[in-house]
């Protein structure tokens, strides 16, 4: 199965000028943004194999991903 991009622009295209805005003008958004991507990569790393780690890392870090892309919703669909 092929690996999945998570960035917040493919998993919310209809919020690009809205991210972009958020980005650019709203400190906290920019903060999770950054987060969520550093996290982002770091689980496909993991998937990739390029790290190895312990199934439970993986889990939690995909876990802290969801926890913010979540987080990052509430802001965009304010």
């Amino acid at each position: 199965m092929p690996l999945q991009k998570h960035d917040l622009l493919h998993e919310f295209p209809e919020y690009r000028e809205r991210i972009h805005q958020l980005k650019t003008s709203d400190a906290h958004f920019s903060k999770l943004f950054e987060q969520y991507h550093e996290v982002d990569h770091e689980v496909l790393r993991l998937e990739q194999g390029v790290e190895v780690c312990s199934d439970d890392y993986l889990e939690e870090k995909k876990k802290q991903r969801l926890h913010l892309k979540d987080q990052l919703f509430v802001a965009l669909s304010a």
